[in-house]
Parts: structure tokens; C-alpha cells; sequence
């Protein structure tokens, strides 16, 4: 029996208008194409998060949800980075890639570095520099839980 879920997230799928021109997009990016992807959904191995790209209507349609205009902004993706230097070289690279810069590196007010980036459909992608979480050889982050109100 589960007594909660699993603190996790095992895929981030977007909702895309162009699903080729998305695939092609990210790999721009230098992201791989995972080899379980198909002719109807693309997949990205991203350290231990699979990137999921997948028709707008046919995910709406798999959620049993009306399709609707996408809300920009409504949700970002983060990659983070070792530091501020990194930052500005990985959306420069972004945007060489074919994304739109929306907001360039710069400091920001919870004492970090950071800038933000869109893919062909709008999904912003937040590059930053957190001095506050530090980095493990691959490039993820551990954060320290709270403590339990019950401790």
C-alpha cells in the first residue's frame, strides 16, 4: 500500500506544436535522442530526468484534458551550473541553437546568477549559477531536507 508518493520526478514531458521541429531544436542543444523515441514522441536522457517531447493534442489528448493555448511562463525547467560565466556561455549557446533569450544572465535577488531561454513553443528553460547548492561530479544537485516538525 502506498502511504505517499515517491519524492521524484522520473520525466518532464512538454506539449509541442511541431514535434520535428522541437526534436530537432534540442538536438541543437547537444541533448541525445534516447533510442526508445519514435516517430510520435522524443526522449532525452538529462542526468536522471528523461525530457519527454510529445504532440500538444495528442498529450491533452492522453491526459483526458481540452487542449488550450499554451500559458508561457507558467513553468520553467532549470539547468544549473558550476558558475556565472557558465551561465552566460550556455545561453549564448542556446541561443545559437535557435532559442530566444528572454531574460540575460544577471544577478538575481535570492543571491544567485541566472538568465532564462525559450524553445521554438514558448517553454522556458532557466540557466543558474546557485552558490547556495552545490554541484556533485555529475552535475546534480542534493539539497538538504528539513528537519521533520515531528523530530
Amino acid at each position: 500500500m502506498i502511504d505517499r508518493l515517491p519524492a521524484r520526478i522520473n520525466t518532464a514531458t512538454l506539449g509541442v506544436a511541431d514535434l520535428a521541429a522541437s526534436r530537432a531544436f534540442y538536438g541543437r542543444l547537444g541533448f541525445t535522442e534516447a533510442a526508445m523515441s519514435s516517430e510520435t514522441v522524443a526522449f532525452f536522457q538529462l542526468g536522471n530526468v528523461v525530457l519527454g517531447l510529445f504532440p500538444a493534442a495528442e498529450l491533452a489528448k492522453d491526459a483526458a484534458v481540452a487542449e488550450r493555448a499554451s500559458v508561457a511562463g507558467a513553468t520553467s525547467l532549470a539547468i544549473n551550473v558550476a558558475t556565472e560565466t557558465e551561465v552566460d556561455e550556455a545561453l549564448a549557446f542556446a541561443s545559437g541553437a535557435g532559442a530566444t533569450i528572454t531574460k540575460p544572465g544577471q544577478k538575481v535577488f535570492w543571491g544567485g546568477y541566472s538568465g532564462y531561454f525559450a524553445d521554438p513553443d514558448g517553454h522556458l528553460w532557466e540557466v543558474a549559477y546557485n552558490p547556495f547548492a552545490a554541484l556533485d561530479d555529475n552535475g546534480l544537485m542534493a539539497l538538504e531536507t528539513k528537519q521533520s516538525a515531528e523530530t
